[in-house]
């Protein structure tokens, strides 16, 4: 009899246990939210080098014109926390047909402007005053983080609207989701398309427009795991 017993409780184990394996009815997709937006600032990168055989003479002539560049955006109120020194770097290069030493100085300022109405003239006054290296111009939104939450719940519509498709005329129906993987790239804004601005150019004295901003896109991608009911 015990041994009985134990035989039927064996097998419930064993029969609890198949049904605890037993795979969840599942679908996975990938979904893509994309959101585009006109720029309103842009992070600008700028280089004052300059070059000689006197080392002294190279540092001081760089300084200088750094000096003038500074002047130039505190004139233009830009806050003293968006700009900022990036890089400073004196280096000897050796001539070897003239077997001498010369020197290359560089300091590189990163501006954060938040106003890109004043993009011309603050990129015209950094040449006019000692820049002589525009090394990028990245356009930016100040409000990246909403529209990355925009993006990321786009993402999640598309991807439950991919499994609808797919379950399409089966007879299931979409459930919760059991797992969400986030595959969003770090954000690195880049324009995707040039809107030129035009001007009359018969009055040399109006204000040159360079500026082409255009839009930069802000992408979410997930992976989802949906239960099938």
């Amino acid at each position: 009899m015990k041994k009985t017993v134990l035989i039927l409780v064996m097998l419930f184990v064993t029969l609890s246990q198949a049904q605890e394996l037993k795979p969840i009815p599942q679908i996975s997709v990938s979904g893509e939210g994309k959101i585009k937006v006109i720029p309103d600032q842009a992070l600008i990168t700028a280089t004052v080098e300059t070059k000689g055989t006197n080392v002294k003479d190279v540092k001081k002539q760089n300084d200088i014109q750094i000096e003038a560049v500074l002047k130039l955006i505190k004139k233009m109120n830009l806050n003293p926390v968006d700009y900022k020194t990036q890089r400073v770097a004196l280096n000897p290069q050796y001539d070897y047909e003239k077997k001498k030493h010369n020197y290359n100085a560089t300091q590189t300022l990163e501006i954060q402007l938040k106003d890109l109405s004043k993009y011309d003239e603050l990129m015209e006054g950094l040449v006019d005053n000692g820049i002589n290296r525009i090394d990028n111009v990245m356009f930016q939104s100040s409000k990246l983080e909403q529209y990355q939450s925009e993006a990321r719940k786009l993402a999640m519509k598309n991807a439950k609207l991919k499994a609808e498709d797919y379950l399409f005329g089966m007879g299931q129906k979409i459930g919760k989701a059991i797992s969400i993987t986030d595959n969003s790239q770090n954000y690195h804004p880049q324009p995707v398309y040039a809107r030129m601005k035009t001007m009359a150019m018969s009055d040399e004295s109006a204000p040159r427009v360079t500026l082409a901003a255009g839009e930069i896109e802000i992408i979410a991608n997930v992976n989802v795991s949906f239960i099938l009911e």
